[in-house]
């Protein structure tokens, strides 16, 4: 029957054991400074698989690996004998990636942090080819429109400019001043007296 719980609680127990096994009990000069970062164990208890890491060349870590190939007997005998399973899960090395990639990744990063001074250090003495922020805000905005209300109205200019002329002539589409008008009213009063004198005398001729 399938138990995750009790296959990590076995996973545990046989990371200590290989551990403790390889130091104490394999002689192999091919092993080199090994140190085994975890085991995994299936849920049916007939597999475990343990990962592990050389410090060392990458000829060393191929003595390593064919060390622990060649010791895998011994190893599984040792766990046989330190568990209290009815099987003794047979045991797979595998080499553990997790720190080379840290190490890659805190590689990654160096250079990245050294990139970043030298961003630093290089816009230390620099300017802004324009303004500094070059985003309009809305407050600036809102008073920019403002100004361009206020400072021309058409409709006034008009009115006001209208207010100091006199009434336009419909004749002559021109505008009339104050001394024209009067004339044209002294001329109108003379034509009326003229025409009243030339009825007058006509009616007195017919008597």
């Amino acid at each position: 029957m399938a138990d995750a719980a009790r296959a990590a609680r076995m996973a545990d127990r046989i990371k200590v054991i290989v551990a403790r096994a390889l130091e104490r009990r394999i002689k192999d000069p091919r092993l080199g400074f090994v140190t085994v970062t975890d085991a995994r164990v299936t849920n049916d208890l007939q597999h475990a698989t343990v990962y592990y890491t050389v410090y060392g060349t990458e000829e060393e870590t191929a003595g390593t690996r064919a060390a622990l190939e060649s010791a895998k007997g011994v190893l599984r005998s040792e766990v046989g004998k330190n568990i209290t399973a009815r099987l003794t899960p047979t045991l797979t090395f595998v080499p553990d990636e997790v720190p080379e990639n840290a190490s890659h990744i805190e590689d990654i990063l160096r250079q990245a942090r050294a990139r970043d001074a030298e961003l630093a250090e290089a816009a230390e003495g620099a300017a802004y080819a324009g303004e500094s922020d070059p985003y309009k805000r809305e407050d600036e905005e809102t008073e920019g429109e403002e100004d361009l209300m206020t400072a021309y109205d058409p409709v006034e200019e008009d009115l006001s400019g209208d207010a100091d002329q006199e009434p336009a002539d419909p004749d002559s589409g021109s505008p009339v001043t104050a001394e024209e008008v009067e004339e044209g009213e002294d001329t109108a009063s003379s034509a009326e007296e003229r025409d009243a004198e030339g009825s007058a005398r006509r009616t007195g001729d017919a008597e």
